[in-house]
């Protein structure tokens, strides 16, 4: 027990029911998923929910049975107190993060910027913050701010309403009901939709995209600290970089299984690491890289004429002519410009800046 983080709940629960009610068909909140999401990060040892129960009696119940305390923020006639809440609910978080030195992660639960000051001071206290909003109603500014966020919208359990379908305009009438129309076939069940090779090809380009991430983010890591860099540190830099960042959004149940899929691609390694269950993660010392600098050394001798030179500004594109799928981001370089000088570095060609061409130039390695 005592490695696993303490985390202290606190629900913004207007902000919540009305966002999912809004966004979400009318629909009441459930707190469920959040509780199953938050048991897989920690043990929750403070839960407190902030409204004026008295415009949420039915869901009164629910919470309790979920041990959440209730706090109650009365409103008067007439007069909004909205404020009152979140004033409220800052300052408990606060107080906590003082009093209570085991708590290290706070979850702010709400879409509401008003809370981003909060947010702040309690990581200036070096507490751990995790983010709760509707996707919908939830402020630009906010999730940045946060070690990690949770869209409501994509946790497991939360029952999303599908979009609505585009309407169109009525059919001729059936033949049934034109006069001297024989009888006609029964109309068949619409098939199920399938899925179509744009949404194929969008998907393909989000998973191409995330192996782009994933390799600078580890030839990043490699670079800062020299060491070897885990499966459990990736995804807190991920996190760091995008605090809304989930493997599930790509179609991976969990991160060992997206390490898993780009090692099979040839994006990572992976190796043996510190814990079971938490490998070491690296960037392929040979395979691709080699293959591209080889693709650079054929394709510069191709275009070089005697004892001439090809400018690097145009050099990526006859790359990705002689090989489609060519990306130096892929092997972990941050432009193709570092990729050029690792290829020099590794012998297979000469580069140097040219004044007068305004541009690097590569020229063939001699023999």
């Amino acid at each position: 027990m005592d490695t696993e983080d303490r985390i202290a709940l606190f629900l913004d629960y207007e902000n919540l029911a009305l966002g999912v009610r809004d966004h979400h068909g009318g629909r009441s909140f459930d707190f469920r998923p959040i509780a199953d999401a938050l048991a897989e990060r920690g043990r929750v040892v403070v839960r407190r929910a902030y409204a004026d129960w008295s415009y949420f009696d039915e869901d009164r119940r629910m919470l309790t049975r979920s041990h959440v305390e209730l706090i109650e923020i009365p409103q008067r006639m007439g007069a909004s107190r909205k404020n009152a809440a979140d004033i409220k609910m800052a300052v408990d978080a606060v107080e906590l993060a003082f009093e209570r030195g085991y708590i290290s992660t706070f979850v702010i639960c709400t879409g509401d910027s008003d809370f981003t000051p909060l947010v702040h001071k309690l990581r200036e206290l070096n507490k751990r913050v995790i983010g709760v909003g509707v996707e919908k109603s939830t402020s630009a500014l906010l999730p940045p701010a946060c070690d990690e966020f949770l869209y409501y919208d994509r946790l497991e359990g939360v029952d999303v309403p599908p979009a609505p379908t585009r309407r169109t305009r009525p059919t001729r009438p059936a033949a049934e009901s034109r006069p001297g129309a024989g009888p006609q076939p029964p109309a068949t069940a619409p098939a199920e939709e399938a899925v179509t090779p744009v949404e194929e090809e969008e998907a393909a380009r989000d998973v191409d995209s995330l192996a782009v991430l994933v390799a600078q983010t580890v030839a990043g890591l490699q670079g800062s600290s020299g060491g070897e860099v885990t499966a459990s540190g990736l995804k807190r830099t991920l996190l760091r970089k995008d605090p809304t960042f989930s493997e599930s959004d790509y179609g991976f149940r969990t991160f060992g299984e997206l390490l898993r899929h780009l090692a099979a691609q040839n994006v990572v390694e992976l190796g043996e690491g510190p814990a079971k269950g938490d490998p070491e993660v690296s960037l392929p010392e040979l395979g691709d890289r080699e293959a591209a600098f080889e693709l650079l050394r054929t394709v510069v001798a191709e275009l070089a004429a005697d004892g001439g030179a090809v400018a690097l500004s145009g050099l990526k594109n006859q790359l990705r002519r002689a090989r489609p799928d060519f990306s130096e981001k892929k092997l972990g370089y941050r432009s193709f410009l570092q990729f050029g000088k690792a290829a020099a570095t590794g012998g297979a060609a000469d580069l140097r800046w040219d004044p007068d061409a305004d541009d690097y130039l590569l020229t063939p390695r001699r023999a």
